[in-house]
Parts: structure tokens; C-alpha cells; sequence
């Protein structure tokens, strides 16, 4: 299988978030529309289950235009969301 092409919607405001896990969330994902996650608090990992609520950081609404593997952030600190850029590996 290949890998996924995404599109990424919307501003993103660069905000300190939870640590969610220190690894990438490696998937496949089918051709569609998705909410990543980005205050890590989410138990639905790496998808935004509302949990942000009451924060000032919102999720990311990616696509996909066809089916393939991702890899997303985890950690929430990658600067190239909402994929993995191997920033959990420098984390404390």
C-alpha cells in the first residue's frame, strides 16, 4: 500500500500541548476527512475527541485524498503537523 496524500486546512496557532506519547502513530488511513488532535489531552488518539474544550488550542482537520499509511505526531510538538517529525525523540 502507499502512503496517503494529505491536505491541511486552516491557520495553525503554534501552542505548547500535552505530551500525548513519545512515538508516532503510524496508520493507515482511508481516502476522507480527519481531526487531528493537537492538545493531546484527546482519549482517541491521534484524533480530537472534544477534549480540548475549555483550552485555547484547537484541533487540525487534515484530508486525505486516497487511502494509504501515515504517520502522525504523537507527541504534539512536531513542527510539521500532523505528521511525525521525530521531535519525541528529543523530548524529557
Amino acid at each position: 500500500m502507499g502512503y496517503a496524500i494529505l491536505t491541511i486546512r486552516g491557520n495553525l496557532k503554534l501552542t505548547k500541548s500535552t505530551v500525548a506519547q513519545k512515538s508516532p502513530c503510524s496508520m493507515d488511513l482511508a481516502a476522507g476527512s480527519y481531526w487531528w488532535c493537537r492538545c493531546g489531552r484527546s482519549m482517541n488518539q491521534p484524533f480530537c475527541d472534544g477534549s480540548h474544550a475549555g483550552t485555547d488550542i484547537l484541533p487540525l482537520q487534515f484530508e486525505t485524498t486516497e487511502a494509504g499509511m501515515v504517520a502522525l505526531c504523537g507527541c504534539k510538538q512536531s513542527a510539521n503537523p500532523p505528521f511525525c517529525d521525530g521531535t519525541h525523540n528529543h523530548l524529557e
